[in-house]
């Protein structure tokens, strides 16, 4: 059953021309107030919007694609409502996409803060997010005029992109593989399973030690990054010592023969010398022992041997070692010990005795040597006298002089 269409009466063309104007009316207010120009219904920001409070400001983002972001959107701060879209534009000569957003002049956000374009559910409305930087990173503070750069602001992807990829993978993509992949797994970890527990804990362990030690690490970055640097200034020097060494290298080259028979040969001495050592340890541990002794000896001296050398080495003696000396004679003794076995000719007997000169006896030692002066002959006696018959010092059978037990001279 159709129903004509009927023209309005008076009373109601009235209350359809009133309830418009009071529409326009308010639009032109809200225009008024929130907006600079009113351009389109678009304008009019949506029932249940934020509150831009008195005093908003205007920013600015660059997405490389808004999707189908819609003016008046949301502008949210985690999840809260803090402004509103208010305009969208491409970029003047590029093909990014210039988002216009007014926020309410009491939200404080860091000047580098970054923009997301979010959607709230699967099939909801798209707004766009607004988040601080990293903690510590921040800086400054957003103004009014500010932009945020294409660098800072992303995306979520669409539905169609996830069912897209969705059904890559189930279409033929990657699933036949992720079962190979799972039958392998169960094939090389079957019985296996106190084995991968271990590494799994050692992994761990290792993971925790990382952690603990991710400043030392990254102080160890840094200090590679200011060698490659400092290596980077110097690249003509490094260079130049690396053209330096070519000419070496190749030299060693050419030796390598001579240098790895130098090397046996060094192997082989180092085993006679070893085998040298071993068989002479004997010998050089009696050497020792007999030297040990003398050692000893030269130990007690003490300071006195250093001192007669000093002396000794200044013969005829300086004036500061005769200062010691008291009177005018320098006596010197001397103990001289014959070797054992020295046989004395002729044999000398205390109890004998011996004629002189005046026919009377006396226990005298060897005669004393000749004494020879410019102008006379070689002469001795028994006391040393003038006309005393030449002797000769007695001798030993093997020719050697005989060495008296013991004499003593005087020096005038």
């Amino acid at each position: 059953m159709s129903r004509a269409l009927r023209r309005p009466g008076p009373r109601e063309a009235t209350g359809l021309a009133a309830l418009l104007a009071v529409g326009v009316g308010l639009a032109l207010v809200v225009g008024s107030v929130d907006m600079p120009t009113f351009t389109g219904i678009d304008q009019v920001p949506l029932p249940g919007g934020a509150d831009l409070g008195d005093h908003p400001y205007e920013v600015t983002a660059e997405f490389g694609d808004v999707l189908s972001l819609a003016p008046q959107s949301s502008v949210k701060v985690n999840d809260v409502a803090v402004g509103r879209v208010t305009g969208i534009s491409l970029t003047p000569g590029s093909w990014t996409a210039k988002v216009t957003m007014r926020v309410n002049g009491k939200i404080k956000l860091p000047a580098n803060a970054y923009a997301h374009l979010e959607q709230s559910s699967l099939l909801g409305e798209k707004y766009v997010q607004l988040s601080p930087p990293a903690e510590g990173t921040a800086r400054g503070a957003l103004a009014d005029g500010d932009r945020i750069p294409l660098a800072r602001t992303n995306r979520n992807p669409e539905v169609e992109e996830v069912f897209g990829a969705l059904s890559m993978l189930l279409n033929g993509g990657g699933v036949a593989q992720l079962k190979t992949i799972t039958t392998e797994l169960n094939k090389a970890l079957a019985g296996q399973e106190p084995q991968i527990r271990s590494m799994l804990s050692r992994v761990d362990t290792l993971v925790t030690n990382l952690d603990d030690h991710k400043e030392d690490i990254t102080q160890a970055l840094d200090g590679v990054n200011r060698l490659a640097a400092t290596l980077a200034t110097r690249k003509q020097d490094v260079g130049t010592v690396l053209t330096g060494l070519s000419p070496g290298l190749k030299v060693l080259e050419k030796q390598r023969g001579s240098l790895l028979t130098m090397l046996r040969s060094l192997d082989t001495l180092s085993d006679v010398a070893v085998d040298t050592i071993n068989k002479s340890k004997a010998d050089m541990i009696a050497d020792l022992k007999a030297l040990a002794p003398t050692l000893r000896a030269l130990a007690d001296s003490g300071d006195d041997l250093p001192d007669s050398l000093q002396v000794l080495l200044t013969y005829p003696f300086t004036d500061e070692v005769l200062r010691g000396v008291k009177g005018d004679y320098l006596n010197v003794y001397l103990d001289v010990t014959a070797m054992p076995g020295t046989q004395i000719i002729p044999a000398l007997d205390p109890d004998a005795p011996a004629a002189g000169l005046d026919g009377r006896t006396s226990a005298l030692p060897l005669p004393l040597p000749s004494v020879t002066t410019a102008g006379t002959t070689p002469s001795a006696t028994p006391g040393g006298g003038p006309g005393a018959t030449p002797s000769a010092p007695a001798e030993t059978p093997g020719g050697t002089p005989a060495t008296t037990p013991e004499s003593e001279a005087t020096t005038r």
